[in-house]
């Protein structure tokens, strides 16, 4: 994702409609990548149990380091380390089925990070305001905690799980694709010099079209209904992603880190799915946890 460029007096946009057929650089080092950690991923989600389990600690890891770091403090030192802790005891706890417990552990973490970074004076205190180091407890802890609980259900779990990856992958690439291969008005270019609404457009409509085809594959379900659920995940998917271009245009960083070639850091990489995991778990309270997203 590209920094976003300055916003003149008024509010226009400093940057013009994005030109098709242009910056195509990343596309070899964003497939490479993808190649290696998509199968990855889904191997995980499909083996369940401690692969699953191994997976989500070691993203809460990553995730927490990038986002104290952007606050300008350590994870091995107060009153940065709290937000690992906070986030890894939660998901502990969900793993071994103490939802109640986890939800208060990750808000308990939420106000102690406040309180102890607010506390902190001189050349120890956070770049960034106190709130802001907490509230990656949140923007982590939640998405992690929807996560174990959406692949707690078994078989209906893992079709879920792997039916969101879908679909935040699906609108990522159609995105990606639509916006680099037609370019025009950008989405919000307060926010971000280089989403399109023919992005937008692309990456929801391939959403809807893996869901529908894949869906059907993973556990029975209409199609239609499973095109629809995929719609709801892409829209959290594109809002997440704009959401992480607004937090690093507030941080004044192109990436959150170097982690991954050609997407930056893993914040970089999950944006979509931070949000669009407790998307797929309200949709799941919605029509009944415990079964399909699509049936």
């Amino acid at each position: 994702m590209a920094q976003a460029g300055s916003v003149p007096e008024g509010g226009a946009p400093a940057t013009p409609p994005a030109t098709p057929g242009k910056n195509w650089r990343d596309l070899r080092k964003r497939a490479l990548s993808a190649i290696v950690l998509a199968p990855a991923a889904v191997l995980c989600v499909w083996l369940g149990a401690n692969a699953y389990t191994f997976l989500l600690a070691l993203g809460a890891a990553i995730l927490t380091w990038e986002w104290v770091h952007l606050c300008g403090l350590r994870t091995v030192t107060m009153p940065g380390a709290v937000v690992p802790a906070a986030v890894l005891l939660a998901g502990t706890l969900a793993v071994l089925e103490y939802p109640l417990a986890a939800w208060l552990v990750l808000g308990g973490g939420f106000l102690l990070t406040w309180v102890s970074a607010a506390g902190l004076r001189g050349r120890d205190r956070p770049r960034q305001p106190a709130l802001r180091l907490a509230l990656g407890v949140l923007y982590i802890g939640v998405a992690g905690l929807c996560l174990i609980e959406l692949r707690h259900e078994n078989e209906a779990g893992r079709a879920n799980l792997v039916f969101l990856l879908l679909v935040v992958w699906a609108s990522d690439i159609g995105a990606y694709l639509a916006g680099r291969a037609l370019g025009g008005p950008l989405l919000w270019p307060q926010v971000s010099p280089a989403k399109t609404w023919s992005g937008s457009a692309g990456g929801l409509l391939l959403a809807m079209a893996i869901g529908a085809v894949l869906a059907p594959e993973l556990a029975p379900g209409s199609p239609a209904r499973a095109a629809a659920a995929a719609a709801v995940l892409a829209v959290a998917t594109q809002a997440g992603d704009l959401l992480e271009s607004g937090i690093k245009r507030h941080f004044n960083v192109k990436d959150t880190s170097s982690l991954i070639p050609g997407h930056g850091g893993l914040l970089d990489r999950l944006d979509g799915l931070l949000a669009a995991a407790p998307a797929a778990m309200l949709l799941a309270l919605l029509i009944g946890y415990g079964g399909a997203l699509w049936r």
